[in-house]
């Protein structure tokens, strides 16, 4: 058992290596569909950004933010959808594939056989989950490029952060996951997930909503996500970015931390 999840290779002895171990063995085990695994968590954005932001896009028109700059209704709606892959991607990992793997395959039953704690697998399937993530957001920023929604260089600056907003999604998921009492369950995170989606300044900015709405929109995660990624792609980032650093690293530290504090409890019982 240890000889099939902690690679020779890999030295167990400190926790990162430990946690890359758990990575490791995702990737070995998924590696003939994982192809599959990124067009699928890739086309879906992509259509949205084609039939919104290009096809109603042009009805719509040329939209005008907060600070008066004018731009294009596709290039507005485009960073947003980036975001929200970044979090899909994120989620559809750590909270399906990790409920999964911990409540019916049993398999960290016998990871915590060896010396992988349960903060490293945590971290590990966090890791393996932003692997997924960097690679859609790397392609639809590339889509974004070409389609001149932004510049290259910008794309290549919102890179780091929606590897960040996955971080964030991926960690705050797994942290619901240990929640979770049977596929039932996710249900309710699909519904709150959607109304995420239609409600964090994706197709309209927040100063469109009433005043009470547009405060628990700027609260949730996804705004914070968006906001930031749109700021770095449209090229309008100013000192309001960093609370959005700062909301989205609170966020992976706390979903880290329920997250191996629940595995834990419902592992050693």
């Amino acid at each position: 058992m240890v000889t099939l999840l902690l690679p020779r290779l890999v030295d167990v002895s400190a926790p990162s290596r430990r946690a890359a171990s758990v990575a490791e063995r995702n990737v070995a085990a998924l590696r003939s569909v994982y192809w599959l695994l990124l067009a699928s968590g890739f086309v879906e954005p992509l259509l949205y950004l084609l039939s919104i932001g290009v096809g109603v896009g042009t009805l719509v028109g040329d939209l005008t933010l907060p600070g008066g700059r004018v731009v294009d209704y596709a290039a507005f709606v485009a960073p947003a959808m980036l975001a929200s892959s970044a979090m899909t991607g994120a989620l559809a990992e750590t909270t399906f594939n990790f409920f999964g793997k911990m409540k019916y395959m049993k398999l960290y039953d016998g990871v915590i056989a060896t010396p992988v704690q349960p903060f490293e697998i945590a971290l590990g399937e966090l890791g393996w989950a932003m692997l997924r993530g960097a690679a859609y957001s790397a392609a639809f920023l590339v889509v974004m490029a070409a389609m001149d929604l932004t510049t290259p260089a910008r794309a290549v600056a919102a890179f780091p952060a929606a590897v960040l907003v996955g971080f964030a999604f991926g960690a705050l998921g797994m942290a619901l996951a240990t929640f979770m009492r049977s596929w039932q369950d996710f249900d309710l995170m699909g519904s709150a997930q959607f109304t995420l989606f239609l409600f964090s300044g994706t197709f309209v900015p927040a100063e469109a909503y009433p005043a009470l709405l547009r405060w628990l929109v700027e609260v949730t995660p996804l705004y914070r996500s968006v906001h930031l990624v749109r700021a770095v792609s449209l090229g309008t980032a100013g000192w309001s970015w960093l609370l959005d650093v700062l909301y989205l690293l609170g966020a992976m530290a706390l979903g880290l931390l329920v997250a191996s504090r629940r595995m834990g409890r419902l592992l050693y019982k």
